[in-house]
């Protein structure tokens, strides 16, 4: 089978990787693709996988070039391109494509349809309120006396949630978005929600149109800075399982989440096929969907898909075609863990251009993957090219020992600025002796 993956970033890695391992596989393109995934090889035959230098938004050159080559299956990674409608051109002009159409794609792509969604289907999440004005968002802020998260309503790069502790906060939010527009047009309409208080977990499922698969747990760690200070970041690292989740916990969780969510879909004539990422607070009231992804999340994926024993094209055939209820994924005991390396600055202002040393001597410790975000290669040299450089993945048999070969790897690599979480997967140990 030929495949062409679109994306760039740590998650298209992941996903080039695993697809590659699959003997279906004889030939992967990567639109634009990056310095990493350009160095993956296919385990059927040996062929290096071929990027293709047209951005993921591009959708007409990407059409162009798909009817040039005619891939036997589509993979689409990030949320833009879903947002824009590239399934539903692409499914028009006769190509197979996976991943959800424009009008599922607006679980992501609007706040504002997620948040009436959830309440008009028994979905739990927090109590919100969707706005275009600032007079009545700040009205709606001041009842929750400013504790709560302002959302800008379409995509803003997993940087458009600003939470607020007092009324100011709350004002000063309300104001970049509608009035200042800091995240430009996703910020044409706000959702605020209640500061949820609990554990924030990510969940995600495979989905079908009609069936969904739940993966197992995995836990981000958004914030910029250790002990989740700073600002929010697309995700700074990510472990998976959650150690302090039963499966019991898992199950609860599921059915009160998606169950209703397949339902509400069948509803309203939603036909979703690809991954459903739903964000969720564990609060004492139980659990409550913060916001919904309808991607893999990064560096969720990563986790993920070293965990997962299927292979991925016969998952993602089996989803195009509504198969889901015939299959049963199969994971690795072992616990991963993702630590980000980014660029200094990130979430903000950052160079490019630094050069990238260590990553052949991390890469040849054991049960460690190095999947590159924001690289290039020059002159055979990698150098970062975005904020979130590299997601260093290990795994191993506990929690403790995948940190422990993670960071062992994030040592062994250097570049300028080089910025890092050094507590990821700490939290959870420290919820586990309690």
């Amino acid at each position: 089978m030929k495949l062409l993956v679109i994306g760039s970033g740590g998650r298209e890695h992941a996903l080039v990787w695993k697809l590659a391992q699959s003997p279906h596989a004889t030939r992967i393109w990567c639109a634009p693709g990056n310095g990493g995934i350009g160095e993956e090889v296919l385990r059927s035959n040996g062929n290096p996988v071929e990027c293709v230098d047209i951005k993921a938004e591009d959708l007409s050159k990407l059409l162009s070039f798909a009817q040039q080559v005619q891939p036997d299956l589509i993979v689409v990674g990030p949320d833009n391109p879903l947002a824009l409608g590239i399934v539903d051109l692409f499914e028009k002009a006769g190509l197979r494509i996976w991943g959800p159409n424009q009008k599922a794609a607006q679980f992501e792509a609007s706040k504002v349809f997620s948040q009436r969604f959830m309440e008009s289907h028994g979905i739990p999440t927090a109590r919100g309120g969707t706005f275009s004005d600032a007079r009545s968002a700040k009205k709606f802020a001041e009842s929750l006396n400013g504790r709560c998260a302002v959302k800008a309503d379409g995509p803003a790069l997993g940087k458009g949630v600003l939470i607020c502790h007092d009324l100011g906060d709350a004002t000063r939010a309300i104001d970049d978005i509608l009035l200042n527009r800091a995240f430009g047009a996703a910020g044409a309409a706000i959702v605020i929600q209640e500061l949820l208080e609990g554990t924030e977990i990510s969940l995600h499922a495979i989905c079908d149109g009609k069936t969904a698969l739940l993966f197992p747990t995995a836990q981000d760690h958004k914030r910029a800075l250790d002990g989740d200070q700073g600002l929010n970041t697309g995700g700074m690292g990510t472990i998976s399982p959650a150690p302090f989740l039963s499966d019991a916990d898992i199950q609860s969780v599921s059915r009160q989440i998606f169950e209703p969510w397949l339902q509400g879909c069948a509803e309203e004539g939603i036909t979703f096929k690809g991954i459903l990422y739903p964000g969720v607070m564990l609060t004492k009231q139980g659990p409550k969907v913060l916001e919904f992804n309808a991607r893999f999340g990064d560096p969720e994926a990563q986790v993920y898909l070293t965990r997962l024993k299927n292979d991925l094209v016969e998952i993602l055939q089996a989803s195009i075609d509504g198969g889901l209820g015939g299959v049963q994924l199969r994971w690795s005991t072992d616990a991963a863990v993702c630590v980000i390396m980014a660029s200094e600055g990130y979430p903000g202002a950052y160079s490019k251009g630094k050069v990238i040393d260590g990553l052949e001597e991390a890469a040849r410790l054991p049960c460690t993957k190095i999947f590159h975000a924001g690289t290039r290669k020059s002159a055979g040299k990698f150098l970062t090219s975005g904020g979130r450089v590299l997601g260093v993945t290990a795994s191993a048999t506990t929690l403790v020992a995948a940190r422990h070969a993670a960071y062992a790897a994030v040592e062994k690599i250097r570049f300028d600025g080089a910025h890092y979480r050094r507590d990821i997967g700490a939290k959870a140990l420290m919820m586990c002796k309690r």
